[in-house]
C-alpha cells in the first residue's frame, strides 16, 4: 500500500487547485485522432436522416448530450466538482456543431479533467486505508448519488469518498476478514479502477462520446469501437466457452445487460439481468478474486475458459444496495447452444377443483431461426414456429386439456418468427405493424391459413420478456385468442439497423453504428414501445417494474398510435377474462406458496426502495441478521401451510426447492378456462356459481 502512495506522490499528476482546475502531463493527455473527425461527421448525418424521431442535432440537443457524456463518465458524483461542471458549462451549445464538423478538443479535454480528478480520488482513498475507520459511530453512506448535485469543494468530495470506504471495508469485514486484509484488497480494487481509466485509449473516448450521442436519442442505439465491434463479432458467433450473458461495465461494477438462449446461465435460471458481478473465482476451491473496478474485458477473460470447467461467480443481486449480502452462483461453461436454445414441452398433471387436468406447457427461451440453413433451401431448417408446431402435435397426440406457452425470459429474436407463430394460434390476419423512420407502413400477416391448436390457451410473460415475444403476446390478446398471464411485459418496440462505417469509409477501422430506424405496432394501433403488453392476468413477480424495462430509461421513445388494420377477434374468451381473473384472485390468496412470492416481493421492495446503509458494524451486522430471520419467519410459515416440518437456521435456507408459483398459477387458469369450454360442467358450474357469489 505503501508503495502505491508513494507512485502517486511521484507522478506526473499536477492539480492546480487554486484554480480548481485538474490538469495532467501533456504526455498523458489523450488527444483526437486523424479518423474521428470523419465518423463524427458520418455518424452524425445518418443520425439525422434515418433515426425513427428525425431528430434535429440542435443546442437543446448539445446540452442533452453533455449531460449524458458527463453521467457516462461520473454518473455517481464521485469524481467531478461542481466547479469542474461549471466550467465544461461554455461547451453546452456547442457540441452539435462540434460533432458535426467533427471538432471534438472538448471531449478529451473533459476526459483529461476526469482523469486527473480520478487519480486524486484514488490517491486520497489509498491513504485513508493506512488507518481503520471507526465503525462504533453512528452514520450512514448513500449509495446512489445520481440525483444529487456535484460536491461544491474538497472537503465535501473528500467526505463523500471517507464514507465510500468505510462501506466497502465494512462489507469485507462483515465476512470475516481482518482490517489488514480488507486493505490489501480495497488497495487492489482502487488501484485498478485508476489502472482501467489509464489504460483507456483515444478511441475509447471517442466511442463514450459517440455513445452519448447515441443514446440521447434513445436506450438502444450505439456505437462500436473497431475493438468493441470484434468482440460484438465474437460473442455472435457463439464461437467461445462462457456462461452466456452479456455485460457491461456501470460504475465500477460488471452488470449482467442480458442472459443468452441456451447459454448455462439460462439453463442455470439463477442469473438475471441487472445483476453485479463483484467476484469471479475457478473451479471448486479457487479464491474469490474481486473484480469492482476491473476493466470489462478483463473480467470477461477471467469467466471464459474451458469448455466443461467450473467458474464460481459473486453476484450482488439487481436493485440490492452495495454491501448487501451476496451469493456464489457456480456455472460450468459451454458454447451456446442451439439445441438448448429450442423450445421445449411437458405434459404436467394437476389436481384442480376435485378434478384432474393435463395441461402442456412449452417453453420458448428466444424466437431463433437457422436463416443460412433455410436461404439454402435447407427443407429441415430449425425454427421456433416449426418446433413450436411440432411440440403442439406431440402433447395433443399425448391428451392435453390446454396449453401454457411460456415466454419468460424470452428477450425476442427474429421478427419473421414472431409473426409466423403467432399464425400457429389465429385462423388468419394481420399480426403487427411496423411504421418506418419516413412514415411508411408496412403490416405483417400471418403467413399461413389455419391453426395447429385451437384449445384453451394462455401466454405466461414477465418483466424480461421483450420485442418479438411482446408481438406474439400482443396479438394472441388483440385476437382473443387466449390470455396473457404475468407481468407487465419489457416495452422494446422499436426497431434497430446495424450500419457497417468500414463500407461507409472504403476502408477499416471505423466500428459501426446501430440506429433505430422503425416501432412495431399491435394491431389495434396501439405501440408496445414503453407500455409494453399488459397482461390480463398479472402474477406477482420479484422482477422489478421500476427498476427494470424500457418505461425506465429517460430516453425511451414514447408510446404512441397510429390508424388500427382490419382484423376480425375471437370473442369467445373476452367474457371469461373478468370470470377467470375472479378465480385466480380467490385461489391465490389460500395458496401458500403464492402468498410466500407475494411475501418475497414485499421484502425485496422494501431493500430496494433504501437510499442509505448503516456504517454501524453492530447495525450492519443486525440488519443483515433481521433480513434473513424474517426470510427464514416467511419460509417456515409457508412450510406450516403446506404440514412441513420447519427450518431450524438460516443456513438451512440455501436448500430449500421451492416450486415454479407463476407457471401453477397459470396452470390452474388454463384449467378454469378448459372447465368453462366443457372439459368438466361440474367445474364449469362451481365456477359460473363463484363468479355470481363474487359479483354479489
Amino acid at each position: 500500500m505503501r508503495r502505491i502512495i508513494r507512485w502517486f506522490a511521484g507522478s506526473a499528476v499536477i492539480i492546480a487547485l487554486s484554480t480548481n482546475a485538474a490538469t495532467i502531463s501533456p504526455e498523458d493527455m489523450l488527444s483526437m485522432e486523424e479518423k474521428h473527425p470523419d465518423i463524427s461527421q458520418r455518424v452524425t448525418r445518418i443520425i439525422e436522416d434515418l433515426h425513427y424521431s428525425r431528430p434535429q442535432i440542435d443546442n437543446s440537443f448539445s446540452s442533452a448530450i453533455l449531460d449524458r457524456y458527463l453521467d457516462t463518465l461520473d454518473g455517481n458524483r464521485l469524481y467531478f466538482l461542481n466547479s469542474d461542471i461549471s466550467d465544461f458549462g461554455r461547451y453546452r451549445y456547442e457540441l452539435d456543431d462540434r460533432a458535426r464538423d467533427g471538432e471534438l478538443e472538448p471531449v478529451f479535454e473533459i476526459f483529461n479533467v476526469f482523469r486527473a480528478r480520478t487519480e486524486e480520488r484514488i490517491a486520497y482513498a489509498l491513504s485513508l486505508l493506512e488507518i481503520e475507520p471507526d465503525f462504533t459511530i453512528d452514520e450512514s453512506f448513500r449509495f446512489d448519488r445520481s440525483e444529487m448535485a456535484w460536491p461544491s469543494s474538497e472537503e465535501e468530495i473528500q467526505d463523500v469518498w471517507r464514507k465510500r470506504v468505510k462501506n466497502d471495508g465494512l462489507s469485507l469485514v462483515l465476512t470475516g476478514k481482518t482490517w489488514e486484509e480488507t486493505a490489501e484488497i480495497l488497495s487492489e480494487r482502487y488501484e485498478r479502477v485508476l489502472t482501467r481509466i489509464t489504460q483507456l485509449t483515444a478511441d475509447d473516448v471517442f466511442a463514450t462520446f459517440m455513445n452519448a450521442m447515441a443514446h440521447t436519442m434513445d436506450p438502444h442505439s450505439s456505437y462500436m469501437s473497431p475493438r468493441d465491434s470484434e468482440e460484438y463479432r465474437i460473442q455472435m458467433s457463439l464461437s467461445y466457452d462462457g456462461i452466456g450473458a452479456s455485460l457491461q461495465l456501470e460504475d465500477d461494477y460488471v452488470t449482467v445487460i442480458n442472459v443468452i438462449p441456451g447459454g448455462p446461465a439460462q439453463l442455470n435460471g439463477l442469473l438475471k439481468p441487472e445483476d453485479r458481478i463483484t467476484g469471479v473465482a475457478q473451479g471448486e476451491d479457487g479464491e474469490v478474486v474481486d473484480v469492482i473496478g476491473w476493466r470489462l474485458d478483463d473480467v470477461v477473460q477471467m469467466i471464459r475458459g474451458p469448455g466443461g470447467t467450473l467458474v464460481r461467480l459473486q453476484i450482488l443481486p439487481a436493485g440490492a444496495a452495495p454491501g448487501s449480502p451476496e451469493r456464489i452462483l457456480p456455472l460450468i461453461r459451454d458454447k451456446v447452444k442451439l439445441e438448448e436454445q429450442a423450445a421445449k414441452s411437458e405434459r404436467l398433471e394437476i389436481e384442480h377443483d376435485g378434478l384432474n387436468y393435463n395441461i402442456g406447457v412449452i417453453r420458448v427461451p428466444s424466437f431463433y431461426l437457422d436463416y443460412e440453413a433455410r436461404t439454402r433451401g435447407d427443407e429441415d431448417y430449425t425454427s421456433t414456429t416449426r418446433d413450436v408446431a411440432r411440440l403442439v402435435s406431440e402433447l395433443e397426440s399425448e391428451g392435453i386439456d390446454g396449453l401454457v406457452l411460456d415466454l419468460r425470459q424470452n428477450g425476442g429474436g427474429h421478427l419473421s418468427e414472431a409473426t409466423e407463430l403467432s399464425g400457429l394460434f389465429i385462423e388468419r390476419g394481420p399480426v403487427v405493424q411496423l411504421r418506418e423512420t419516413r412514415g411508411n407502413i408496412q403490416v405483417l400477416d400471418d403467413p399461413t391459413p389455419g391453426v395447429v391448436y385451437d384449445g384453451p390457451l394462455a401466454v405466461l410473460v414477465d418483466r424480461y420478456s421483450a420485442s418479438a415475444s411482446e408481438i406474439f403476446a400482443a396479438a394472441i390478446q388483440d385476437y382473443e385468442r387466449g390470455i396473457v398471464i404475468g407481468q407487465r411485459t419489457f416495452g422494446k418496440g422499436s426497431v434497430q439497423n446495424l450500419f457497417n462505417l468500414d463500407r461507409f469509409m472504403r476502408a477499416p477501422g471505423y466500428g459501426q453504428l446501430t440506429l433505430t430506424i422503425g416501432k412495431y405496432y399491435r394491431v389495434t394501433g396501439g405501440s408496445t414501445q414503453h407500455r409494453g403488453v399488459v397482461p390480463d392476468i398479472e402474477l406477482a413477480s420479484l422482477v422489478d417494474t421500476e427498476t427494470v424495462g424500457e418505461s425506465t430509461r429517460d430516453t425511451a421513445l414514447p408510446w404512441d398510435q397510429i390508424e388500427p388494420t382490419r382484423f376480425r377477434a375471437d370473442s369467445a374468451i373476452l367474457t371469461d377474462v373478468q370470470l377467470l381473473e375472479s378465480r385466480h384472485t380467490e385461489r391465490a390468496a389460500e395458496d401458500p406458496d403464492y402468498r410466500y412470492l407475494q411475501s418475497d416481493v414485499a421484502a425485496f421492495g422494501e431493500l430496494r426502495n433504501r437510499e442509505t446503509v448503516s456504517l454501524n458494524l453492530e447495525q450492519r451486522q443486525a440488519d443483515r441478521d433481521q433480513l434473513q430471520l424474517e426470510q427464514l419467519a416467511r419460509e417456515n410459515e409457508r412450510r406450516l401451510a403446506l404440514n412441513l416440518e420447519p427450518l431450524e437456521s438460516v443456513e438451512a435456507l440455501e436448500a430449500v426447492d421451492t416450486s415454479d408459483v407463476q407457471l401453477d398459477q397459470a396452470m390452474r387458469v388454463v384449467a378454469d378456462m378448459a372447465a368453462l369450454a366443457g372439459g368438466s360442467a361440474t367445474t364449469a358450474e362451481a365456477i359460473t356459481t363463484t363468479s355470481a357469489t363474487i359479483s354479489q
